[in-house]
């Protein structure tokens, strides 16, 4: 089926696609390059403007320092400088800035499919600096816009008494989503950016440096536990972008059940493969969600207007979000 007519397969559908196409959103779109955030119209962004109830913004990004240390074993915190040519003058930069390092959103290019390529088929040697294949700026020229959605899973497990364990890098699953969407009384509609609150930012960053050491070297981190069946909800609700206040969005490591151990060897397990490189669903990692999410709570309305603009870097494989809620 053609998506340019506005109709996109189930999940079960794409798997029924013959060869590389199989499992994959790739030719779908009328956009080659935009992945699901083509999933939102211009009549669905019209329609979000009935989320900003109070008129009030909330920044969804953290210090591009603020995880130092971090969960990552490579993503150090930039280092700041400003200078002056004289004494009315002052200028800065950034060094060793990984643009990845905080908040951010991931791009097409930031994951291949060990079993299918890049998306949409682009051959390995057009991802590389320079070039603008899947790059980032695809989204920073024209910004990701829409309704996003709450899903409050810290508060849901906190009421019913059974906090989500971040020392043990719980995985979650997608019951335990459902179940608090149902909780919210949320529909989700297509081109919905999902954000998923569990706390873990905020537990993380509220740790001692040394224990924040031990997090990172046990290489365990809260998140989405993978599995084929949130794979094929995310799509079939037509989710245009993925968003949670976590390391890696899923769990590390990835629980052992997972079925994507011999399909993505690279990233063990993983589901970013899957998401990325097969259906072209951006993530969003570190989100700012807690602020936001109270706010929510106390308001009893689960859904805002928000907007994602990365930094316009050609080839760009990620990006800070620069994302803003509005309420």
């Amino acid at each position: 089926m053609n998506a340019g007519d506005g109709h996109y397969p189930t999940f079960a559908g794409l798997l029924e696609r013959e060869g590389a196409l199989a499992g994959t959103s790739w030719g779908l779109f009328p956009d080659a390059t935009r992945g699901t955030p083509s999933f939102i119209t211009p009549q669905a962004v019209l329609a979000a403007r009935t989320c900003v109830r109070t008129g009030t913004a909330f920044g969804l990004d953290y210090p591009a320092d603020a995880f130092d240390p971090g969960m990552s074993l490579k993503r150090s915190a930039p280092r700041h400088t400003i200078y002056s040519s004289h004494s009315a003058h002052r200028d800065d930069f950034l060094d060793g800035y990984y643009l990845q390092g905080s908040s951010q959103i991931d791009g097409l290019r930031h994951r291949r499919a060990d079993d299918a390529g890049f998306y949409n088929g682009t051959p390995d040697g057009r991802i590389t600096v320079g070039t603008p294949d899947l790059g980032i700026q695809e989204w920073a020229d024209h910004p990701i816009v829409g309704r996003g959605v709450m899903v409050d899973l810290a508060g849901y497990r906190a009421g019913h008494g059974a906090p989500i364990d971040h020392a043990a890098g719980e995985p979650l699953g997608l019951e335990l989503i459902q179940g608090a969407l149902a909780a919210q009384s949320v529909n989700l509609r297509q081109g919905d950016i999902l954000m998923l609150h569990t706390g873990w930012c905020e537990w993380f960053l509220g740790l001692a440096p040394e224990d924040k050491q031990r997090m990172r070297d046990s290489r365990l981190a809260t998140g989405v536990a993978q599995s084929e069946e949130f794979v094929a909800w995310a799509w079939d609700h037509r989710l245009a972008l993925l968003a949670a206040d976590t390391f890696a969005v899923e769990c590390l490591p990835a629980v052992p059940a997972s079925p994507y151990r011999k399909s993505a060897p690279n990233d063990h397990g993983m589901m970013h493969q899957q998401l990325l490189a097969k259906l072209g669903m951006p993530l969003g990692e570190l989100w700012r969600l807690g602020p936001l999410a109270r706010h929510m709570r106390s308001a009893g309305q689960w859904d805002a207007f928000i907007t994602i603009k990365p930094l316009n870097i050609t080839g760009g494989t990620g990006s800070p979000a620069n994302a803003t809620a509005l309420v």
